[in-house]
C-alpha cells in the first residue's frame, strides 16, 4: 500500500509506458490510430482502474513530470526565432488562418452541441476544446461551464485531430512543412504541436506558434460570445 503512493512509482511506470507506446508506434509503421499519446493514456487509464487507484495519488506521483510541462513550452520558442524570417513573409495568411481557423473550431462546437440539444454549460464546455487543457478549462470555469467535460472534449479534440490531420493534409496535396504545423496547432494544440515536433522542426515552430496564438484567440472569442448570447437572452425578456 505504501508502495501505490509512492512518487517514484507512478513517475517511473509513466515514463515507462510513454517509451512502451512510442515504440509500438514505430514498429506499426507510424498507424495514426497507435500515436503514443493515445496509447500511453489508455494503458495508464487502464492500470488505474485494475489497481483501484484514484487520479488524485497518480497525479501527486506524477507532479515532477508535470513541473517539465511548463519550461517544455517555453522552449518552443527557440525553433520558432529560428523561423521568423518565414514567418514575416507570410504573417498576413498566418493571421487570416488564425481567425477562420479559431473562429470556426469553436462555433462548430457550439453550433452541433446546440443542434443535440445541449445545455448552455455544455455549450461553454466545448467551445474551447481546440486550445491547451488549462485554458479551456479556465474558461468553462469562468463562465460556469463544466470543467471536466472541457478537459475531456480539450483531450479527443487533440487525439482526434492528430489522427486525421496526416492523412488529410496528404489527401489535399499540402506538403509545405510551415502549413502543416500550423494546421495542426491550430487544430490539435498540445497533442498536434508534439506530432509536428517529431515530423519537421519547421512543422513544430509554426505548430507552436499556432498553439499559442489559438489559446489567445480563444480567450478573447468565447468571452464575446458570451457576452453577446447574454445580451440576446436580456432583450428578448424585455
Amino acid at each position: 500500500m505504501m508502495l501505490a503512493y509512492s512518487p517514484l512509482l507512478w513517475m517511473t511506470l509513466t515514463v515507462l509506458v510513454y517509451l512502451a507506446a512510442v515504440w509500438l508506434y514505430l514498429r506499426s509503421g507510424k498507424n495514426p490510430f497507435l500515436i503514443p499519446v493515445l496509447t500511453a493514456v489508455a494503458a495508464l487509464i487502464a492500470v488505474l482502474r485494475l489497481t483501484d487507484t484514484p487520479y488524485p495519488v497518480y497525479f501527486e506521483g506524477t507532479k515532477f513530470i508535470h513541473f517539465f510541462v511548463g519550461p517544455v513550452i517555453v522552449a518552443l520558442a527557440v525553433p520558432l526565432f529560428n523561423q521568423i524570417k518565414r514567418l514575416k513573409e507570410i504573417w498576413l495568411p498566418v493571421t487570416v488562418a488564425l481567425l477562420v481557423g479559431s473562429s470556426t473550431a469553436i462555433l462548430s462546437a457550439v453550433l452541433v452541441g446546440w443542434a443535440l440539444g445541449g445545455s448552455v454549460s455544455t455549450l461553454i464546455s466545448l467551445a474551447p476544446k481546440s486550445a491547451t487543457m488549462p485554458i479551456a478549462m479556465a474558461l468553462a470555469d469562468r463562465f460556469n461551464g463544466v470543467v471536466a467535460l472541457a478537459a475531456v472534449a480539450v483531450a479527443i479534440t487533440g487525439i482526434g485531430g492528430t489522427i486525421i490531420a496526416r492523412p488529410l493534409l496528404n489527401m489535399l496535396g499540402i506538403q509545405d512543412p510551415a502549413v502543416r504545423g500550423f494546421s495542426l496547432g491550430l487544430t490539435a494544440h498540445a497533442i498536434g504541436t508534439a506530432r509536428a515536433m517529431q515530423t519537421n522542426e519547421t512543422a513544430g515552430a509554426f505548430a507552436a506558434l499556432a498553439m499559442a496564438l489559438n489559446g489567445v484567440a480563444t480567450a478573447l472569442i468565447v468571452p464575446l460570445l458570451f457576452w453577446l448570447y447574454q445580451a440576446c437572452i436580456a432583450r428578448c425578456a424585455m
